[in-house]
């Protein structure tokens, strides 16, 4: 695949295209995750929704360009991305979908989005991660290489291919790193909030995530809150395609009226 040269096209994938779709859906994906992880969402919601998905530097047809280890950054750039290709929520309702690292990444975007002046997100779905306050020992942080692929294998979500194939894996590696490193680092105050409303989606046997933590998250907005429980663990949303891509659907079919 050709590296798009544009900044917006360079981190923006749209791999079932509904322009005149009410509203639009950005999703960010996880720790060393890549933006075709959603593009089984973005065909089960097409053409109600325009699903985005966010290629991070560091991955896929992007591996020569530096991974970003560090979350707010991330964001900014993807904010800029989103403004510049006219998905800033001032036509059609935004909203924003992220899991795990995903989710810090889109609730740092929705605070750009209001913080310079527009209308900020519609709603911001945070899937697999305890709220952004909610801080663990440094015990539980994978750092070197071997806790980091660990922690990958126990997980899922991630190809065994490339755990198990050296050379696959020194591919992944770098953006691996890189992504451990900037959630290990990000911290967020219990009093940060957004305008937009919550939805909180969550494996009820995600090692990750509790359902308190899960909960948290409703410190985090000043709008509406609420969470949803699927059977699974972290990578819930795997098994359960389609009840997630019900409940989301639901939730944006509010804002199409």
């Amino acid at each position: 695949m050709p590296v798009p040269t544009s900044f917006s096209q360079q981190w923006i994938r749209r791999y079932h295209p509904a322009p005149s779709a009410a509203v639009a859906l950005t999703c960010f994906p996880h720790a060393g995750g890549s933006a075709p992880y959603y593009a089984p969402l973005a065909a089960a919601l097409a053409p109600s929704v325009d699903v985005l998905a966010v290629q991070y530097p560091g991955r896929q047809e992007r591996r020569q360009v530096p991974a970003v280890d560090d979350i707010r950054e991330l964001a900014r750039q993807a904010h800029d991305a989103l403004a510049e290709a006219g998905f800033d929520g001032t036509g059609r309702p935004l909203a924003l979908f992220g899991h795990s690292m995903g989710a810090l990444v889109a609730f740092e975007v929705a605070r750009l989005m209001e913080q310079r002046g527009g209308p900020g997100p519609a709603v911001l779905f945070a899937s697999g991660r305890r709220a952004p306050s909610r801080v663990r020992t440094e015990a539980d942080v994978p750092r070197d290489d071997v806790s980091i692929v660990a922690d990958v294998r126990a997980l899922g979500g991630t190809d065994a291919r490339f755990l198990a194939d050296p050379e696959l894996l020194g591919m992944v590696l770098p953006a691996l790193r890189s992504d451990y490193r900037a959630v290990a680092r990000y911290r967020s105050d219990p009093g940060t909030r957004i305008g937009a409303p919550l939805v909180v989606l969550v494996g009820d046997a995600d090692p990750h995530t509790t359902p308190e933590e899960a909960r948290a998250w409703q410190r985090h907005t000043t709008g509406a809150f609420e969470v949803h429980t699927f059977p699974g663990a972290h990578f819930y949303l795997e098994n359960q395609q389609e009840a997630v891509t019900a409940t989301v659907g639901e939730r944006l079919g509010r804002l199409a009226g």
